[in-house]
């Protein structure tokens, strides 16, 4: 949870870099979220509860508010790979794009420092902080 936190405190920072473990927690957390509240409000609404029209607003209102986090930390992720954020736009190609993308996303980051700055794993972990 400290890895979707600290995603969240750097709500628009494009610059810098993200380790894979910061990136996949938080999309898994996210996902997780997106599910839930999406289940539940389909069931809801199925059911005949008007409350499942509300959830459905709060699942809207989560994708709004997770949408530049969501964005930042993927470009972030993709700096530590030494590739440009620009690279996000692979995943507009049909059938492949979002396949190479995930690859990138999945591959280890450059051990050193990079354009984008010192390697995440040599500065302080989440649990260390504070």
């Amino acid at each position: 949870m400290e890895w979707y936190l600290l995603v969240l405190q750097k709500y628009a920072e494009f610059n810098g870099r993200s380790r894979r473990k910061e990136y996949w927690t938080y999309t898994l957390i996210t996902m997780i979220f997106f599910i839930v509240l999406y289940s539940v409000g389909l069931f809801m609404i199925m059911q005949g509860n008007k409350l499942g029209i509300a959830v459905m607003g709060v699942y809207g209102l989560y994708a709004l508010a997770t949408f530049v986090p969501s964005l930042a930390v993927c470009i972030r992720r993709l700096h530590d790979t030494n590739r440009s954020g620009w690279w996000i736009l692979i995943s507009l190609v049909p059938l492949v794009g979002g396949i190479i993308l995930i690859v990138l996303l999945a591959i280890e980051g450059d051990p050193a420092n990079n354009l984008y700055g010192p390697s995440p794993k040599l500065l302080a972990q989440p649990a260390a902080m504070g």
